[in-house]
């Protein structure tokens, strides 16, 4: 019976310390978890913010990512949740189970020491020999006996329905982490897939035009457009025709008075000759 206690009292101890770090460790894991989802979100708010500044189509392929990255922290929202469902409420709950399990231990306990004070009373009864203190004593002492064996049943069975449980709780356990982590990360591959592909349908061509044209005022493009429609058009050929056949018109006409101004100066010579003559 002392060997029994012992080990039962060692099993209890075992599954307290063990499913007390685990618990720790699984809810520091959680937290990490959550930590995690909240930089994600300051990380989609500052994508989002940068997206606005950009230009078209980076715009786009940034937006749709963040919402993509955005959708995963509702994902991983669902795993914080789940993880201390699944994982640290059960594993905190055997705080409650190893108390009762101690508080058998310690009913097993008291009973056995109340059988071995009865069977020292009847030794010393015994030593003294009344017959009438002889068989109270061995009335208290096959009470106390009784007590004990139907207290040291029940511990049995109760230890054992604890290791059962013991065994089953962490199969579930564990099973759950597995469960709720491997429905996370398939999701987030589906997702980082997505926003993989929203990422490769930036066109870089169309965002530098869009860029190179930034650099020049708001009606440059379309004042150049205007000289260089004007520079084809067929009016303008024709008005520059025209102003060039006024300018070779006015130089005829210089020349041609210039002619008539040189011969009107000849005839007054020839007057003046024919005159000079009559007077010799």
């Amino acid at each position: 019976m002392d060997n029994q206690t012992r080990q039962v009292r060692e099993a209890v101890s075992n599954v307290e310390k063990h499913f007390g770090e685990l618990c720790q460790i699984f809810a520091a894991y959680v937290r990490k978890t959550a930590r995690l989802r909240d930089k994600a979100d300051l990380l989609v708010n500052e994508i989002y913010a940068y997206a606005a500044t950009e230009t078209p189509s980076l715009k786009l392929g940034l937006k749709n990512f963040a919402d993509e990255f955005s959708k995963l922290q509702d994902y991983r929202q669902a795993e914080v949740e789940r993880l201390e469902a699944k994982v640290v409420d059960p594993l905190k709950s055997y705080g409650t189970i190893v108390k009762l399990k101690r508080d058998d231990l310690k009913a097993t306990l008291t009973a056995k020491n109340r059988e071995a004070k009865q069977l020292s009373q009847l030794e010393r009864t015994r030593q003294r020999n009344p017959s009438d203190r002889h068989i109270i004593a061995e009335s208290d002492l096959q009470r106390a006996s009784m007590d004990a064996t139907r207290t040291s049943r029940q511990l049995e069975e109760t230890i054992d329905n604890f290791e059962k449980q013991k065994i089953k709780d962490i199969k579930s356990i564990f099973s759950e982490f597995i469960t709720i982590e491997m429905l996370f990360h398939g999701k987030a591959l589906e997702i980082y897939t997505a926003a993989y592909q929203n990422i490769h349908t930036i066109d870089e061509n169309d965002d530098l035009e869009v860029f190179r044209s930034s650099l020049y005022p708001p009606d440059y493009q379309s004042r150049l457009d205007i000289v260089r429609a004007n520079s084809k058009s067929p009016l303008q050929r024709t008005g520059s025709s025209k102003f060039s056949s006024g300018i070779i018109q006015q130089i005829s006409n210089s020349r041609l008075r210039k002619e008539e101004e040189e011969d009107e100066e000849e005839e007054e010579d020839d007057d003046e000759l024919e005159a000079t003559k009559e007077e010799r």
